[in-house]
């Protein structure tokens, strides 16, 4: 997905899913809590979200699932 404003052309928002691992987001996506406080990643270019629930760093990967032996559903 390409983003707009004013005018100005800002990088493609990409999330890709790692096989066993966590969501890799690139591009500059906002993040968020429930309440729509924004939530800072040290890299806000390029960061992993946590899939296993086990990260002491949620809602970021912090590799736990390697672990805890998380395995992708079927």
């Amino acid at each position: 997905m390409r983003i707009s404003t004013n005018g100005r052309s800002l990088m493609t928002v990409t999330i890709k899913v790692r096989k066993d691992g966590p969501f890799l987001v690139t591009g500059g996506a906002t993040l968020t809590d429930h309440e729509g406080n924004p939530i800072e990643p040290k890299n806000p270019e390029n960061y992993t979200l946590c899939r296993c629930g086990q990260s002491k760093k949620k809602p970021f990967c912090d590799a736990t699932h390697r672990e805890c032996g998380f395995v992708d559903p079927p």
